[in-house]
């Protein structure tokens, strides 16, 4: 009897003796996880239709790559948040924002008066002024020569409100599309005249349709391209703060070349 107590009582003590000794590990492992899983993960809305600001090569992959998405990886990186992008419709992005559907929104998008009414915005990072886009044997050479012809843009856009303006002085059909490659797409059949978009979108168009021109658009000057959050949110002036820092750093001129110049 004595001999078993003695045995019992020696596994019993080694038995602490292990579990005191794989205590730590155990505690430490706990604590990375947390570490890891502390990353907050915030969804970007986009119109992935865009380039070079945002848009899919799908001659290469079915990921959403471009200027904008290049910005808000480094700046999650620096704020130390996880992205994750979120594809629909220009649009409805303000409309999701509004309704919780994603955190915030960067797609190319103009700070104006009327949105401002309803989302924040950071500062503006870049800006591109439009122009109207048109084959060249549409035999365009002003905005008065869209007279009787039919002018294309995408719907909600800034695009759209210039295009309005600018129907008040020349009498022609506007219609508008969800996506920049339906425009162009319509430009192609001849269902278009012409389209207004950004100047820089507009380039890359270009330089693989040797058939298409540009020319300024009157008052065709933009207030640039800027985040949106939801009215009131605290991550508004976390990320001005962060994009500023990368626009004083010259990140930001970086990208701009390597998206609109290489």
């Amino acid at each position: 009897m004595k001999k078993f107590y003695s045995v019992f009582m020696l596994v019993l003590v080694m038995s602490i003796l292990v579990a005191c000794g794989t205590s730590n590990p155990s505690t430490s492992g706990s604590e990375e996880q947390d570490e890891t899983e502390e990353k907050k993960v915030l969804v970007m809305g986009t119109s992935a239709d865009f380039p070079p600001f945002e848009y899919i090569d799908t001659a290469k992959s079915e990921e959403i790559i471009g200027f904008d998405v290049d910005i808000i990886h480094a700046l999650a990186e620096k704020l130390g948040y996880e992205v994750e992008i979120k594809d629909m419709d220009f649009s409805g992005l303000i409309a999701a924002l509004q309704a919780g559907k994603v955190d915030f929104v960067m797609s190319g998008m103009a700070p104006t008066a009327e949105r401002k009414q309803n989302v924040d915005f950071t500062d503006s990072y870049y800006r591109s002024d439009l122009v109207l886009l048109f084959e060249e044997d549409s035999k365009i050479t002003n905005a008065d020569d869209l007279s009787g012809k039919v002018l294309g843009t995408q719907v909600n856009s800034f695009q759209e409100e210039v295009a309005k303006e600018l129907n008040d002085t020349v009498d022609f059909t506007l219609e508008t599309r969800d996506r920049t490659p339906d425009l162009i797409q319509e430009l192609k059949s001849k269902r278009f005249d012409a389209v207004i978009m950004e100047e820089a979108v507009a380039i890359g168009y270009m330089s693989t349709n040797d058939n298409l021109k540009t020319i300024s658009v009157p008052n065709g000057e933009t207030p640039g391209t800027a985040i949106a959050f939801p009215k009131g949110s605290e991550l508004t002036e976390e990320f001005n703060t962060a994009l500023k820092e990368m626009m004083d750093s010259g990140e930001i001129d970086e990208l701009v070349v390597k998206w609109f110049v290489e």
